[in-house]
């Protein structure tokens, strides 16, 4: 007859269960590094999918919308201002992803720098403890760069050629020839006033709507311009993201 167990004796065996046993030998710590290696490559790698994704998402819309201003005079400016808005939603989505590819990498690059490179290599100045920065990363994860630095990292990388293009796409746009709805041209832009003219979205005048694209564009460049203290991992090396 088959024995039955209670359940206090199930949450008595459950609590008696034991970790698997860490590596004993040298060769077991060379393989449970060797997995856990790839493993951190294959998360760092899925992540800079992520980031490249979004990229291309914002240089698609870029396009597109550039496609759709600049191809008849009668389109709104409104269109270049509305993708500027939608690369800056995917700027936010993309320095967070960012922000997790920077953990994994970090973790990656310590195990290369300390590790392979001294079996490839061995230099003087070895310092053995470069393992426990990782380890303690495992225990209690956390990012290694604020959302700002993110931020300007990533428009420095990618983002600002962006914003610069859709400017002088919506400057060439205000001071183009406008249009009258039968078609017929009526004049051509001669001064500062006929560009704000051209500039007014809906009830806001051009000239406000001017201001509000300069204030923006001046904290795109100091975002851009602007570093963080500490270089975190650009500080070994060129190669980065």
């Amino acid at each position: 007859m088959a024995a039955e167990f209670s359940p206090v004796d199930l949450l008595k065996d459950n609590s008696e269960a034991k970790s698997p046993p860490l590596p004993a030998t040298s060769p077991e710590v060379l393989t449970a590094l060797v997995h856990y290696y790839r493993g951190e490559i294959g998360r760092m790698a899925g992540w800079r999918d992520r980031i490249d994704r979004t990229s291309n998402w914002a240089i698609t819309v870029v396009a597109a919308l550039l496609s759709v201003s600049l191809s008849t005079p009668a389109s709104h400016h409104g269109v270049l201002l509305f993708a500027m808005l939608l690369i800056s939603l995917l700027l936010f989505i993309e320095a967070r992803r960012y922000r997790f590819f920077d953990v994994y990498r970090a973790r990656v690059r310590r195990m290369e720098r300390g590790y392979f490179a001294q079996i490839l290599s061995p230099q003087a100045p070895f310092k053995p403890n470069w393992a426990a920065p990782i380890a303690d990363s495992l225990r209690r994860p956390a990012f290694l760069m604020s959302y700002r630095a993110a931020l300007c990292r990533r428009l420095r990388r990618n983002y600002c050629w962006m914003y610069l293009i859709l400017l002088l796409a919506w400057g060439l746009k205000i001071s183009s020839p406008a249009l009258q709805a039968d078609g017929s041209e009526t004049r051509h832009v001669r001064s500062l006033s006929d560009v704000a003219a051209n500039a007014a979205l809906g009830p806001l005048s051009g000239w406000l709507v001017i201001g509000l694209v300069a204030l923006f564009y001046a904290a795109i460049a100091y975002m851009a311009l602007h570093k963080e203290p500490g270089d975190g991992e650009l500080a070994h090396g060129e190669v980065h993201v």
